[in-house]
C-alpha cells in the first residue's frame, strides 16, 4: 500500500505475515519529511493489525531520512503545515499539534511489536529521531546521525530525547544535541546507539536475520519481555520484581498447559 501525501513525502506500507515494512519514499528528496509523513506513521500505527510482531522501517535510495522538507521553515504563515503557520496558533493548539506529530513515532517503541530501523547514509533531526524511536537499529558503515533541531533554535520534539538519554546517558545526549554534530556508525555502535554496523550492501540481509531472529521466540513471551525492559528505567528494583511475576504469571500458566 502506498499513499502519497501532497508535500511529495511518500510513505509505504507492506505486510509480509507477521512483519510489516515501513518505507520513507520519496528517495530524490532523501525522504524528507513533513506533518503529512507524520500523520500517515501514525495512521499506519493505529491500523496495524495486532497479529504483526516486528515492524521494519527503512529509507529508499541513498538516505534514510535527511530531516524536514525545507518548504516548512518558510517564514510565510500561509504555508500549509509550516513551522510559521504552526506558530500563529495558540499556546493550546501549538501543543496539541506537536502531540498530533508524535504520534507517528510513538507508537514504534510502545506497541507489542518489536520495531527495528534499517540506517544507511544520512538520518537527521526528524529522521534521527525516526531511527530513535524503534526499539532497534541497524546502520551501514556510511550511517551519519545528527540531531539538527537545536542548532536551529529549535529542541528535538518528535519523541527523541527519551530514547537518545536513555541510549547513551546525560550527558552525551546532550552535547549530541547541543552540537549537532555528526554521529558516525562506528561511534553509534560504541556508544550504544546501534544494534549492529554492515557494509550497506548487506543491510536488508542484516535485518532480515534479525526479524527471523525475534520471530524464533514465541510471540506473547517476547511481546511481554519488550514491556518489561521498557519500564525497567523507570521503576526501583523492588517493583521491577513485582512487575516480572506480573508478567510471568499468565505466561507460567500458558506454559504448564503445553
Amino acid at each position: 500500500m502506498t499513499q502519497e501525501p501532497q508535500n511529495g513525502c511518500g510513505v509505504r506500507l507492506r505486510v509480509e505475515g507477521q512483519v510489516a515494512t515501513v518505507t520513507l519514499d520519496t528517495p530524490s528528496r532523501l525522504n524528507c519529511q513533513t506533518p503529512s509523513t507524520w500523520r500517515e506513521l501514525a495512521a499506519i500505527g493505529a491500523r496495524l493489525d495486532s497479529a504483526i510482531r516486528v515492524v521494519v522501517v527503512r529509507g529508499e535510495g541513498r538516505a534514510f531520512s535527511a530531516g524536514l522538507d525545507r518548504s516548512l521553515f518558510s517564514g510565510d504563515p500561509d504555508v500549509v503545515d509550516g513551522l510559521a503557520a504552526l506558530a500563529t496558533g495558540s499556546d493550546a493548539e501549538i501543543v496539541e499539534g506537536i502531540a498530533t506529530f508524535q504520534a507517528g513515532f510513538s507508537w514504534l517503541t510502545a506497541g507489542p511489536a518489536i520495531s527495528i530501523a534499517a540506517v544507511q547514509g544520512h538520518a537527521v533531526g526528524a529522521g534521527f529521531q525516526l531511527a530513535l524511536a524503534c526499539d532497534l537499529r541497524v546502520l551501514t558503515e556510511d550511517a551519519s546521525l545528527a540531531m539538527a533541531e537545536t542548532s536551529l533554535g529549535l529542541v528535538p520534539d518528535l519523541t527523541g530525547t527519551w530514547p537518545l538519554v536513555r541510549a547513551v546517558g546525560y550527558p552525551r545526549a546532550l552535547e549530541i544535541c547541543a552540537t549537532g554534530r555528526k554521529v558516525g556508525a562506528a561511534e553509534a555502535v560504541a556508544i550504544g546507539l546501534a544494534n549492529a554496523v554492515v557494509p550497506a550492501d548487506q543491510l536488508a540481509g542484516a535485518v532480515q536475520d534479525l526479524v527471523a531472529a525475534l520471530l524464533a521466540a514465541p510471540a506473547a513471551s517476547a511481546a511481554a519481555t519488550k514491556q518489561l525492559l521498557l519500564g525497567a528505567g523507570d521503576r526501583t528494583r523492588t517493583d521491577q520484581c513485582a512487575a516480572e511475576r506480573l508478567a510471568q504469571l499468565p505466561l507460567l500458566r500458558q506454559f504448564a498447559q503445553r
